[in-house]
């Protein structure tokens, strides 16, 4: 009898076989049953994963130490009730979920189970599973739960490099704020100035060839020194005649694009105000 913990996953896409594959090639778990919407999604995810068993449905499942719950977050806690009803969880049960925006309280039903529940949030995108596998060494993830899942999930997850960052579980919501500013937001912030470029008359591919440095360098400089040294431009100059007139031509042309301007003018004028009262 193998002395590894046994994991099951429900919703097994990207996200899941991606770390199940890490998890089995660890020898770190037992790789038990894949329940995805059919069959046939389940095989496909067995085959990636090189382990495990695609369950026929709910009442296929056997009794693991560990059930992953990685179905899309407006279905985990449903996933979880009908988990709740199949009778295989125990008071020696762990359950958790990897959604960012979710608190493990959404796996209720299994507690009143008995099974300890927990969330863990791998803090990078799973939309290409073979690159993340290869330098999923060193990821930072947002963790939050009961103290005996956590227990049981903690040696899994280092086997494959993670790195933890405990959250408060009523902070979730804004903790996953944070990560849509610095990925999501700012992708349409770039998109902002790519249409700014093009009422300027520049294309895009050109206008991607002109951003990819400054883009690049201002991302570098946040990242190894902060955003207070990090910041250049007309409002950390004081030019302020610059700023009103950059707000007056965009607004002329779009009014939304002008209101956006003048809120992120705003924010900007705050962080060169703590610049100033803090200087390197």
């Amino acid at each position: 009898m193998s002395a590894l913990p046994s994991l099951s996953i429900i919703g097994c896409g990207k996200l899941g076989r991606s770390l199940a594959r890490m998890l089995v090639t660890h020898d770190s778990v037992l790789l038990a049953d894949i329940l995805n919407l059919n069959v046939e999604s389940g095989t496909r995810a067995t085959a990636f994963i090189g382990a495990g068993r695609a369950a026929r449905g709910y009442q296929d499942l056997r009794p693991v130490d560990i059930f992953l719950i990685a179905a899309p977050d407006d279905q985990i806690e449903a996933c979880c009730a009908s988990l709740a009803e199949t009778g295989v969880l125990s008071k020696k049960s762990v359950v958790f979920h990897c959604s960012g925006a979710l608190p493990s309280s959404v796996l209720a039903k299994a507690q009143q189970q008995g099974a300890a529940v927990a969330s863990i949030h791998p803090i990078r995108t799973f939309a290409m599973p073979e690159k993340v596998i290869e330098d999923f060494a060193g990821t930072y993830c947002g963790v939050e739960g009961d103290q005996r899942a956590l227990d049981s999930l903690t040696p899994l997850f280092n086997s494959i490099g993670a790195r933890f960052v405990p959250i408060e579980r009523d902070a979730k919501v804004l903790y996953h704020a944070a990560a849509v500013f610095a990925s999501n937001y700012l992708v349409t912030l770039l998109d902002t100035a790519i249409q700014t470029y093009a009422k300027a008359g520049i294309p895009q591919d050109v206008a991607l060839k002109m951003m990819s440095v400054l883009v690049r360098e201002t991302i570098n400089n946040v990242l190894q020194s902060g955003p207070e040294a990090a910041l250049t431009g007309p409002i950390a100059r004081g030019d302020v005649d610059t700023v009103f007139r950059q707000y007056r031509a965009i607004s002329a042309v779009d009014a939304s694009q002008g209101r956006l301007y003048k809120q992120l003018g705003i924010a900007t004028m705050h962080l060169a105000n703590r610049r100033k009262a803090n200087p390197q």
